[in-house]
């Protein structure tokens, strides 16, 4: 994953919602960026501690909701099989994480305010 949020802190969460109902957001685009490393929905889906059954909903839905597929899917089983990220996808999953990154410089400042409104002292 390419965000550069740190746990324990607040931060803020993108979410594209797009015509139909259907959105983007860092676990689907987390989800693409697995399938484009390891050339496989069962891996990429396994890296996330997710079913292989969770990874193949998200890919169809994540297919669906563009005019082009996003993941190319071949069956065949262990060794025989793969998927891969197409043109369009990986255009959304590069579109998606600069949205992300703009959206983290935009809101840094108010993501360190409430950072410190939220530290709490070791003893009162």
């Amino acid at each position: 994953m390419t965000s550069s949020r740190k746990p324990g802190l607040p931060q803020a969460k993108l979410r594209v919602m797009m015509p139909g109902g259907d959105w983007i957001g860092p676990g689907k685009a987390d989800l693409l960026e697995g399938i484009e490393a390891t050339g496989s929905i069962s891996a990429a889906g396994k890296r996330m501690r997710m079913s292989y059954k969770r990874a193949w909903g998200l890919v169809e839905t994540l297919n669906r909701m563009f005019s082009e597929p996003l993941v190319s899917a071949s069956r065949g089983g262990a060794g025989h099989g793969g998927a891969e990220l197409t043109a369009t996808g990986r255009e959304v999953l590069a579109l998606y994480r600069q949205m992300q990154h703009r959206t983290e410089n935009a809101l840094s400042q108010e993501i360190a305010a409430l950072s410190r409104l939220t530290d709490i002292p070791a003893e009162k």
